[in-house]
This record gives structure tokens, C-alpha cells and sequence, in this order.
């Protein structure tokens, strides 16, 4: 019983062996050294374009607490606040679907009052809102993603769900913690029905 246990961990050792001697040799091979998973070490990047005076930093205004806040930090996610997904709004490039808001909520919340213009895409259900997200996430240079705000957490992970599906690049993927409650309280603009309805009113202050 002994001999064949002490062949399989000579069999083990030098099989470990090779692979790491095959790995140090591969000019693909992983560096040892290197950490894959850097955590708390991504950092947030400015936005780019004419809105690059917006830094990817929310304040108390945003509608959301900060330990929301902290939370999609850990999680690798940048961060828009309320001025800056209004500015993000009124950019000329957000007509041109070079800037492009998405909604996590689901159907019935989409319907009562969206930004206009967002994207719908309920992470429960990718596979019905795939088709539409793919190309306008491929096209845009920043997507903002929001829910309804506060402790809401449908669009950290349906921005999770994007960005590690390789759907959008993470460098251009912002969420918007304030979300629908923090925009319909400033007076935005508000989409009712499907987008681009038209049928538009001001949130309630």
C-alpha cells in the first residue's frame, strides 16, 4: 500500500515539473509573479470626450449612501453621480448613441418611466434584450447603467453581467447608483412606454 502511494506522488511531483517548466518556456505561459485578480487595485478612470472635466466620482448628491458607493467600487465599477449622468445626457454624443443609458429594471418599471432613450436590459432575462444591447454597447464610448436607486442592486450586477461577458469594455462602463428616483427628483426628463415612444414628461421634483 505504501510503495503505490509514494509512485503516484512521484508521478504527481514530476508532472508538476513539467507543467511548470512548460509554462516558464511558453511565451503565452502566466507569469507567477503577477496578480490576475487585483480587487481594491482597479481604479477609476476619467470620463473621456467633451464631458473629461467629470472625474468618476459620486458625492452625497448622487441619491445613493456611500456605502453603496464603496460597494461597486470593490466590485471593479466606476461611478457617474447626478450632475454627471445629466451631463452625460445633454452631451451631443448621446444623440448619436455614442453615450448610451441602460435600464436594469425589469418590464413594468421600464414602462412607467425610463431616461429617455435608454436601453432596457433586465439581467434575469439577457437572452430577451441581447440582440439590441450587443451592437449599442459595441458602438457607444460610455454606458451608463441605473435601477431605481438607493439600495437597489439590478444595475451592479446587470453591469457586472456586461462587463464580464465581454458585452462592454469596463474602461466605458459607469453605474449611476442615483438611478430613476435620484433623476425623476431633479426634474429630468422622463419616457414612458417602450423607448423612444416620444411620450415624455418631467420627473416630480
Amino acid at each position: 500500500m505504501k510503495k503505490p502511494l509514494l509512485e503516484a506522488l512521484l508521478v504527481a511531483l514530476t508532472a508538476a515539473l513539467f507543467a511548470f517548466a512548460a509554462n516558464a518556456l511558453s511565451p503565452h505561459g502566466l507569469k507567477l509573479g503577477r496578480n490576475y485578480f487585483p480587487g481594491d487595485t482597479i481604479e477609476a478612470h476619467p470620463l473621456p470626450g467633451p464631458a473629461n472635466h467629470l472625474t468618476a466620482t459620486v458625492t452625497n448628491a448622487s441619491g445613493a449612501s456611500d456605502a453603496v458607493v464603496a460597494r461597486l467600487r470593490e466590485k471593479g465599477l466606476q461611478v457617474v453621480d447626478s450632475a454627471q449622468a445629466e451631463s452625460l445626457f445633454q452631451d451631443p454624443r448621446f444623440q448619436q448613441d455614442s453615450i448610451i443609458f441602460i435600464d436594469a429594471r425589469n418590464d413594468e418599471h421600464f414602462q412607467e418611466g425610463h431616461i429617455p432613450r435608454a436601453y432596457q436590459f433586465d439581467h434575469y432575462h439577457p437572452e430577451t434584450y441581447l440582440a439590441a444591447i450587443l451592437p449599442a454597447c459595441q458602438r457607444a464610448e460610455q454606458i451608463v447603467v441605473y435601477c431605481n436607486g438607493g439600495d437597489c442592486e439590478d444595475s451592479e450586477h446587470a453591469a457586472i453581467s456586461l462587463r464580464d461577458s465581454g458585452a462592454a469594455a469596463k474602461e466605458k462602463l459607469f453605474v449611476y447608483p442615483g438611478g430613476i428616483k435620484d433623476w425623476e427628483a431633479s426634474g429630468r426628463p422622463v419616457e414612458t412606454g417602450s423607448r423612444g415612444s416620444g411620450q415624455i414628461h418631467k420627473g416630480k421634483p
